[in-house]
């Protein structure tokens, strides 16, 4: 590779479209994308309710798939894939975390952060429980093991679900409105450990309302009906 070259894009998006049918007609909820985003960047996506922004995290973590256009991320060409080729792709490459966390409620925390191990069958259960209570102190509750979700203030839960995303050592982290149920000091504390992830390799995508996010987010992609409108990288330069 010469050194004009820019490296090969983590995740690239060619001319991506998403239309939903609705009794109303057809709704274009993302409407020709093309995005190329590096590795190990903490990436803020941005813009009004009904932009398309979850659409488009949905797309590239493989939940929903695209009327048209290309979504690579690393080596897989990710709406090629079968819903069990999907699953299985998914469970290995990327962690999803949830505005409303989605921790079982019957489960205790330590047997959430468990359960992707378990379902893509990484590590034995002994071994797997060890994982788990690593990722819990890394996200800084390993006190909080072994009780039920419910004992958990929103911050701690919300804890709990990033270390369940980080179960199988995924590349990909997706992030749909992680602080959106939490005041602002628990955000700031969540938004700098996802921030630290991509620190130790991880590229993040997050959806968010928060303002301001420049003290965190390498880049800020911002959507507008369904287009991207603007793309801005740490320092205020355009991309």
């Amino acid at each position: 590779m010469s050194h004009s070259e820019s490296p090969v894009a983590f995740i690239e998006l060619t001319s991506l479209a998403k239309r939903y049918d609705a009794a109303a007609g057809a709704f274009l909820a993302l409407n020709d994308v093309t995005l190329a985003l590096p590795a190990g960047e903490f990436v803020a996506i941005v813009g009004k309710s009904g932009s398309g922004k979850s659409t488009l995290i949905n797309l590239i973590a493989g939940i929903d798939k695209p009327s048209s256009g290309q979504i690579r991320v690393g080596t897989t060409q990710v709406p090629t894939l079968d819903e069990n080729g999907l699953a299985l792709w998914r469970g290995r490459n990327v962690g999803v975390v949830f505005q409303f966390f989605q921790l079982l409620p019957t489960l205790t925390v330590v047997e959430n952060v468990m359960l992707p191990m378990d379902f893509c069958d990484v590590l034995p259960p002994k071994q797997a429980r060890e994982r788990a209570l690593i990722l819990l102190a890394q996200v800084g509750i390993a006190e909080q093991a072994d009780k039920l979700p419910s004992a958990l203030s929103g911050g701690q839960q919300q804890r709990a679900a990033i270390a369940r995303a980080l179960a199988n050592d995924p590349p990909l982290l997706v992030a749909d409105e992680p602080t959106g149920n939490l005041d602002s000091q628990t955000a700031d504390d969540v938004l700098e450990l996802l921030s630290a992830l991509t620190r130790a390799g991880k590229t993040v995508l997050m959806v968010t309302h928060e303002r301001d996010l420049t003290r965190f987010a390498d880049r800020i992609v911002t959507l507008a009906d369904g287009k991207v409108v603007s793309q801005t990288t740490r320092g205020g330069l355009h991309a």
